[in-house]
């Protein structure tokens, strides 16, 4: 038995046209080595599309692909991911299900307090799915979840979620994996790692969603299991430079940064420009950036990206003071207009807040670390009461 594992795809995700088609390209290669490699069928496990109701292009071109590969026969099982999952239950999904192009395996019904999931038969194998939800919501219903047997066959748990042991001690919603149904392969997605233990796998991102991705994974990947054997496959498109420039001085940043690009050899590269530091002289409107990218584009650069997160312009004491300030005399005139028990939880929930999103750490995992710590702030209260 052989099969493609994807998920992730996050298809018509990226703002930049150049990265929304090196996303596109990507999965046309996956699913393209996908038949070289004779699969008897692909999983996706969620996160087919950046949005539940995604741009026309994007779904011209996902079922243009979904359309080869129904006529070479090889069936496409998914479901539903945080992304492209839609409270009310409609999305593209079904669409892309009604035209015969794949098979939502998300099937179950609730049995004494259990969620129990139906299997999707293809051939010897067995296929189990249950989506994941905005806001890891899909974390307290698996939990519940057992599986309907089927004696005799190889069996596939589909699921989009953040399981424990591949977060390590990151204070987030996740499943303990080993209370998870006994599966011969679980196929994850919604963390975008690598990770591939006991027979759980995360396919990782069809492309790389986020400046950080791009530096740390350099380019898109997905799995293919062939006779018990767990093989990755890159998909490697366009190499990765991140120049890295800390500064007090905007006005000779332009120059400087421009130095640094000549020197760096960018041609045939996606161009990543970090710059850092507490700014002396000058404003960060004083760096131009639309002259770095049209320098970059006319050396041959792929895409010209910056990000100025970590720049920021100096302040004197003064001016932190008075900030503190207006803050501390606007919650005292919130609290005035509205009395309310929890009003001594807002310093505590705004400090929880103003956490900082770690290098490494996907959009969607920085969201779902805000919202654990914020809800812990309010449980601990409610326990005082």
């Amino acid at each position: 038995m052989k099969f493609a594992h994807l998920g992730d795809c996050h298809l018509g995700g990226w703002r930049q046209p150049e990265l929304k088609e090196l996303n596109s390209k990507s999965f046309k290669i996956a699913l393209e080595r996908a038949v070289r490699e004779n699969v008897d069928f692909i999983l996706i496990a969620g996160d087919l599309f950046d949005t539940a109701y995604p741009p026309i292009e994007t779904l011209k071109e996902t079922f243009e692909e979904f359309r080869k590969i129904k006529e070479r026969n090889i069936p496409v099982f998914l479901i539903a991911g945080s992304h492209d999952y839609s409270v009310s239950g409609k999305t593209f999904l079904d669409v892309l299900e009604k035209a015969g192009f794949c098979e939502n395996v998300s099937k179950f019904e609730e049995r004494n307090e259990k969620i129990m999931l139906l299997p999707t038969i293809c051939k010897n194998v067995a296929i189990y799915g249950y989506p994941g939800k905005k806001s890891s919501l899909e974390v307290e219903d698996l939990e519940r979840i057992t599986i309907q047997d089927s004696p005799g066959l190889f069996k596939i748990l589909m699921l989009h979620t953040t399981i424990k042991d591949a977060i390590g001690n990151i204070p987030m919603k996740a499943v303990d994996e080993t209370k998870l149904p006994i599966v011969d392969y679980t196929a994850l997605a919604h963390l975008h790692i690598n990770y591939n233990k006991n027979g759980r796998v995360y396919s990782g991102p069809i492309f790389p969603n986020s400046l950080s991705e791009l530096e740390e994974l350099q380019h898109g990947m997905f799995y293919i299991y062939d006779n018990g054997i767990v093989k990755k496959q890159e998909i490697k498109l366009a190499d990765v430079i991140s120049i890295k420039y800390e500064t007090k001085n905007s006005l000779d940043a332009t120059e400087k940064i421009k130095a640094m690009l000549q020197e760096s050899g960018i041609k045939d590269k996606i161009v990543i420009v970090r710059v850092s530091g507490i700014l002396e002289k000058g404003k960060i409107s004083d760096i131009d950036f639309p002259k770095l990218e049209s320098f970059s584009k006319h050396n041959g650069a792929v895409v010209f990206l910056k990000s100025t997160s970590k720049l920021h312009v100096a302040e004197s004491e003064t001016e932190i003071l008075d900030s503190e300030n207006i803050e501390s005399e606007l919650l005292s005139q919130f609290k005035e207009k509205n009395p309310n028990k929890f009003n001594d939880l807002i310093p505590t929930l705004m400090k929880s807040l103003q956490v900082e999103k770690l290098e490494d750490e996907t959009q969607s995992t920085f969201e779902d670390r805000l919202l654990a710590d914020s809800k812990k702030v309010i449980e601990n209260e409610i326990q005082k009461d």
